[in-house]
């Protein structure tokens, strides 16, 4: 196992995604790469071989939800035979999500209701709808749940610990007060590590794997861990989520 897994990155957002994939590789990191539908994992796929150091997620992002038919989601569910990831769902009732709330439901009960999906690890989009999601999560035997970019209120992060479920933090999070609330509000062995890459910053230019480096220095400050303890952490971490799923 590679040191480091960066558990959110959209890789196909990259104007040079097999570079970004050689940076995160010198410096031992491995990238999930989520995708927002079969089509687009399907392709990914297949740009990628059996290539090492990234593994392909399968997703159904919440925005898309009203461009997607019947098929859409029979498709994906075929999929997960093949699947060893799944990545992003989940749902957004922030107002740019707002009216495709009943569909989203629907999509992200439809996936959660399947045994498959519950036996992989899975990073789920719940901004604006954090309570629902946790809801779900609870109602469901989901071994594997990350919360990925969670903006919701620390109140609801004992409903989500009790679900089984972890919080990946990206750079972005920790430039934020309510980020480095929520960081605080988490237990050390529920934290994992993201980019969102390449729709968050680092400066002036897009995050990339290998920024997960600068996450590891925020640790060790805010853990008061040297910067090998902070590994050790995360490494314990993903082997308790690689194990349960």
């Amino acid at each position: 196992m590679s040191t480091l897994w960066d558990t959110h990155c959209h890789l196909t957002g990259y104007n040079d995604p097999l570079t970004v994939l050689e940076e995160a590789a010198q410096v031992e990191v491995d990238v999930v790469a989520v995708t927002e539908d079969p089509g687009e994992y399907r392709l990914l796929r297949a740009r990628l071989g059996r290539r090492s150091g990234v593994t392909p997620a399968l997703g159904m992002h919440p925005l898309r939800a009203h461009s997607f038919a019947p098929a859409d989601l029979a498709r994906f569910l075929r999929m997960l035979t093949e699947a060893t990831w799944i990545g992003e769902i989940g749902l957004d009732f922030s107002p740019v999500g707002r009216a495709t709330r009943n569909v989203q439901t629907g999509v992200f009960e439809t996936i959660l209701g399947d045994p498959r999906a519950r036996s992989l690890p899975m990073t789920i989009h719940s901004r604006g709808a954090e309570k629902d999601t946790i809801n779900r999560l609870l109602q469901t035997d989901v071994r594997s749940a990350i919360l990925h970019w969670y903006t919701g209120p620390t109140g609801l992060v004992d409903n989500a610990l009790a679900a089984g479920a972890y919080f990946s933090f990206n750079p972005a999070m920790t430039r934020t007060a309510k980020g480095r609330i929520l960081l605080d509000a988490v237990p050390e062995d529920r934290v994992l590590l993201e980019t969102d890459g390449p729709f968050t910053r680092v400066g002036t230019r897009p995050s990339r794997p290998h920024d997960l480096l600068r996450m590891v220095d925020h640790l060790a400050t805010r853990w008061a861990l040297p910067h090998d303890g902070v590994i050790r952490q995360i490494r314990d971490n993903q082997q308790r989520l690689h194990m349960t799923a």
